[in-house]
């Protein structure tokens, strides 16, 4: 299928913006001492704006910086005295700050269409970064819409960071230039970053779980969702022979543009918008030819996340399949996704929506994992008796449908406590098995 024509920003962005356009310095400049202040997430990092910030910074007081999935590094002088910095997403530039006590995480888990979560109802400035606007003077917000459009809306300080490298994506994705404040012309070239490779032998139990699920859970015609991971992520090229997919998910996965090119992600049985591929943003890097399938094409909405995980538009999609990630699962199939004992990895993101809303849907719940993990030079068991104390419970084991591992399937849906642990023992490592069994049998009386 061709792509559309692509909608290109206007040739004289600039004068339209006139004296709009300022410096990075003199936009951070109206940042106050007391401002709560809050930044788009992951590649949509307005990444000038954040290093003006950052010396801004040493110029105010009890300022509040909230990014989540931040592509920055908040590590500097003043944290923790002059800002604070909180978010509801873990990222590897952060993960230190957050389990040493010096960032707060504040648990998001539910959404509302139209309304912000709770912990970001109150920031008075909002800086994001988006495509340069078109003729009509509208701005995209590119591959991550997330909540920008609302946040923007919320706020009454709005600066946006233009980046002329941004694809334009249609659906709700696009806001004026009236309705922001202060505009900064991104003038550093980004890095171009592959998606790291893991070693041959996780690679393998990837593949192994990815085609297995693809093949025996996903039916040609069903509508999919796919969260965010280093097993779930991958799982979009396993479904090549699938015919007629659809997609309504959270973020677009690496590997959906060559499935819609191919035929294979046609959207045709989808009830919510039939033949399109829905979500709030596209996974980061993604490669840059994928992007460039997605640019302009009609075939690919994003919108608010508010709305794509709002739990009442998930359960509209009769039928839908939820695939995530969990970091470990406990015997009962209730599993952590988020963290590892107390401390914040990620953030729950949009798992325990769509295990509700799918399960609501009609549909099924499959989270993936390997059976076990190399920590320190230890093998370490994905299944446990239970998950380690102060573990986020991700998602709870009513709404877990099928865990699957290198093993095989554990199928839990309408099962007791006894044939939910008989059925994750077998698909833990052959290594663990035997205590798993006596741990249960310990715990449950079996």
């Amino acid at each position: 299928m061709a792509t559309a024509p692509r909608i290109n920003h206007s040739p004289d962005w600039r004068a339209q913006l006139g004296a709009r356009l300022i410096e990075p310095d003199e936009a951070v400049s109206h940042v106050k001492s007391g401002d709560r202040v809050c930044l788009s997430i992951a590649q949509a990092t307005p990444l000038m704006m954040c290093t003006a910030l950052a010396g801004r910074l040493l110029e105010t007081e009890n300022v509040l910086i909230y990014h989540s999935a931040a592509a920055f590094d908040w590590n500097l002088p003043g944290l923790g005295e002059r800002f604070q910095l909180q978010s509801h997403y873990v990222s590897p530039y952060d993960r230190n700050l957050y389990a040493s006590g010096r960032a707060d995480f504040a648990p998001v888990a539910y959404y509302r269409d139209g309304h912000l979560p709770p912990s970001m109802e109150n920031f008075n400035v909002y800086i994001m970064a988006v495509s340069p606007p078109d003729r009509d003077g509208y701005l995209n917000f590119g591959e991550v819409q997330i909540m920008s459009k609302l946040l923007a809306r919320n706020a009454s300080l709005v600066i946006a960071e233009l980046d002329p490298n941004f694809i334009r994506v249609g659906g709700d994705n696009q806001i004026h230039i009236s309705e922001v404040d202060w505009f900064v012309e991104r003038t550093i070239a980004l890095p171009e970053l592959a998606l790291p490779q893991p070693p041959a032998e996780e690679q393998k139990v990837i593949d192994t779980v990815c085609a297995m699920v693809a093949k025996e859970l996903v039916p040609d015609c069903a509508s999919i969702q796919i969260g965010v991971g280093s097993m779930s992520g991958a799982i979009m090229p396993h479904f090549a022979n699938h015919h007629d997919l659809g997609m309504q998910t959270e973020i677009i996965p690496h590997h959906t543009a060559p499935l819609v090119r191919d035929g294979v992600l046609t959207g045709k049985y989808k009830q919510l918008f039939p033949g399109l591929v829905v979500g709030s943003g596209i996974a980061p890097l993604t490669p840059r030819e994928q992007l460039e399938y997605i640019d302009g094409n009609p075939r690919f909405q994003l919108y608010d996340f508010n709305f794509t995980d709002d739990i009442r538009t998930i359960a509209r999609e009769t039928g839908l399949i939820s695939i995530n990630n969990a970091l470990s699962v406990d015997l009962t199939g209730q599993a952590d996704s988020e963290s590892i004992g107390p401390t914040m990895y990620t953030g729950t993101g949009g798992q325990t929506a769509f295990l509700v809303g799918a399960s609501l849907a009609g549909g099924k719940t499959i989270l993936v994992t390997p059976s076990s993990s190399m920590v320190k030079g230890q093998r370490v068991s994905r299944i446990v008796s239970s998950l380690a104390p102060g573990s986020v419970l991700t998602a709870p084991r009513t709404f877990v449908h099928y865990v699957a591992t290198e093993y095989g399937i554990a199928s839990l849906k309408g099962k007791t406590i006894r044939e939910r642990a008989n059925e994750l023992i077998a698909i833990a490592h052959p290594d663990f098995r035997s205590e798993l069994r006596e741990q249960a049998r310990r715990m449950y009386n079996f």
